[in-house]
């Protein structure tokens, strides 16, 4: 009995409890937000703009999450710096647990807006509060530094993809009975009481569960750190450099990562406000179920990486994820059917593969001790460019509305197949230069037998 009793206390200080209920509580306050926005949407009404009731809701929902994303685009990047800085100097637990406290504000927030009929306005202080505690971003990357010092070298890639299937897993499932849980209960408090309830009390635990259980423990150990990563450099196409920057590879890498970004996020965060109108209109057990299909392209892209990668290189990769998502999202500009909807996700099962082997390859263009600044210089521009096709996305999809609701899923492929073009760059680059380097070593090898 004691033994058991130690297991279990040795189980929750590990960082894996709260990854589960920190996923669980997010999942329900996101399902909750969309379908909140949906039901203040019902009142929304635009004098001076001659819209029909069908477009002043989807004008409302659609300016909700612009505002709303901009927010979460510009408040972390402060404080996502400050609490990394924090963390290298020791106090591991800090990009951990500061953005649990605005998790559990934006929650209990939104709980009071539903119970008290406050103005939806208010979850942009909440929003702001969330980003000024450092977003999932800072959450994130506290998670996995906390994994990679509990493990050894050797056994850290693997460690960071258990994090990653245990988040989609949990994702996958919260998202399948949010709907369920926003519907119960609701008849005199108000939709969705119950789901908020649930996903406070569980940012409650989680938050208390990072202050109080969980434990940083580092591991040490002999091997490199070049030897962990997750995606190795034998993989790729693009050759390392031991010193030096790669100026041209690192300015394709960015061009492309940030068109990406642009049409992936840009098409990704309209599909809430396109899933809610006229023909889908959806209502909360279907959100739910398209959110976890969310999750599961999570799974299948993780998937897709374990199973191309024993015959593909990296930029192989980069242009099958990329390809992936502009077939689904080109599809996904003619949905109709709840079918098709699925049917239009089914074909980007492999578009989060990407941005992990684009970070993974433009860090090996530069020289180790340039990487940081590298990355984090990466994702500043990704949110530099989230201030423009943000709003881009918002404007373009409600003057649209009439004539062609899916046009912005047109320009998200279009985005998309730009983003191509570096990386085919790229690796035209790189076999010329292996051809060169073949054809060099074949001179050198006769020059040496000559002599």
């Amino acid at each position: 009995m004691v033994q058991c009793c130690q297991a279990l206390f040795s189980v929750l200080r590990r960082i894996e409890p709260l990854l589960l209920l920190e996923q669980l509580g997010s999942t329900f306050f996101y399902a909750s937000l969309q379908m909140v926005v949906k039901d203040r949407s019902v009142n929304a009404t635009y004098p001076n703009a001659s819209l029909s009731s069908e477009e002043s809701q989807q004008k409302f929902i659609s300016d909700f999450y612009m505002i709303y994303y901009l927010i979460l685009q510009v408040a972390p990047i402060l404080p996502a710096v400050l609490l990394a800085k924090i963390g290298d100097r020791g106090w591991r637990k800090a990009p951990v647990v500061v953005p649990l406290f605005g998790y559990l504000q934006c929650s209990l927030v939104l709980l009071l807006v539903v119970l008290f009929r406050l103005p939806l306005e208010v979850m942009f202080g909440a929003g702001t509060l969330f980003g000024l505690s450092g977003d999932f971003c800072t959450f994130w990357s506290g998670v996995m530094t906390v994994t990679s010092l509990g493990s050894t070298a050797a056994d850290r890639s693997k460690a960071m993809m258990r994090m990653e299937l245990l988040y989609a897993s949990t994702g996958l499932l919260a998202n399948l009975v949010s709907g369920h849980l926003f519907l119960m209960y609701s008849s005199s408090l108000g939709r969705g009481t119950f789901l908020l309830s649930v996903s406070t009390l569980l940012n409650l635990l989680c938050l208390i569960h990072a202050i109080v259980l969980l434990q940083v423990t580092r591991v040490s150990s002999q091997e490199s750190d070049e030897d962990c990563q997750l995606i190795s450099d034998a993989s790729s196409d693009v050759p390392a450099k031991a010193s030096g920057i790669n100026k041209v590879n690192v300015v394709l890498f960015f061009a492309a990562a940030m068109l990406y970004v642009s049409g992936y996020d840009g098409a990704i965060d309209m599909l809430p406000t396109f899933v809610m109108k006229d023909p889908l209109n959806w209502d909360a057990t279907l959100i739910g179920y398209g959110n976890a299909a969310g999750s599961v392209i999570v799974l299948t892209s993780f998937l897709g990486v374990v199973v191309f990668r024993r015959c593909c290189s990296d930029i192989v990769l980069i242009l099958i994820g990329m390809m992936s998502f502009a077939s689904g999202i080109f599809c996904m500009s003619f949905v109709k059917t709840t079918f098709m909807f699925y049917l239009a996700r089914s074909l980007n099962m492999f578009s989060l593969i990407p941005m992990p082997t684009i970070r993974s390859l433009l860090s090996q263009q530069v020289p180790e001790s340039s990487c940081g600044i590298t990355l984090t210089s990466l994702q500043v521009s990704l949110k530099v460019a989230g201030l423009a096709y943000i709003p881009a996305f918002t404007k373009m999809y409600q003057r649209s509305l009439g004539w062609f609701p899916g046009f912005i899923f047109v320009l998200s492929t279009t985005l998309t197949v730009l983003g191509m073009i570096p990386i085919s760059i790229i690796m035209c680059r790189s076999s010329q230069k292996h051809q060169q380097e073949k054809i060099h070593g074949k001179w050198r090898k006769q020059h040496c037998h000559k002599h």
